[in-house]
């Protein structure tokens, strides 16, 4: 059963969803035992599980500076969750890599967001998941097409 929630408009109401799903993952990683990880750090973790990359690449995935990037890698590379190692194809370069903790951390992510997904498909219905699903990847498809060059 729906609570009623005080009129906000729709994008204060992304913004809450968001800020209460950042909170389950951070109560994710810390029932792991993963400290010193945020959520936003999930965002640098991800691009990973392809492979190791350049700060730069990163970055650029990322929309952000490589030195904001740098500076999460070390936060990361200090806490234990990447790595930096040489690339094999540039030995003048380095790759950032998950490290086993990394990984965990994913995991831990993973196991949220399935927890969460569940919890909203028993609340709206496996139809309103598809739907709320089908809203939010227009909206994002409508910000891209809105994005600057």
């Amino acid at each position: 059963m729906f609570r009623p929630v005080a009129a906000q408009t729709t994008p204060a109401l992304l913004q809450r969803v968001a800020r209460l799903q950042a909170a389950r993952v951070a109560e994710g990683f810390a029932a792991a035992g993963l400290t010193g990880l945020r959520p936003g750090h999930a965002l640098l973790l991800v691009p990973l599980l392809g492979g190791g990359r350049r700060v730069s690449e990163l970055a650029e995935g990322l929309g952000v500076t490589r030195q904001a990037t740098a500076q999460v890698v070390t936060t990361l590379e200090r806490g234990g969750y990447v790595e930096r190692i040489a690339d094999p194809d540039d030995g003048r370069a380095r790759l950032v890599q998950l490290t086993a903790a990394g990984l965990a951390a994913l995991r831990a992510m993973r196991r949220t967001a399935v927890a969460v997904e569940q919890e909203w498909s028993e609340l709206l219905g496996p139809d309103g998941l598809d739907q709320l699903r089908t809203l939010l990847m227009a909206l994002v498809a409508g910000d891209d097409g809105l994005a600057e060059p």
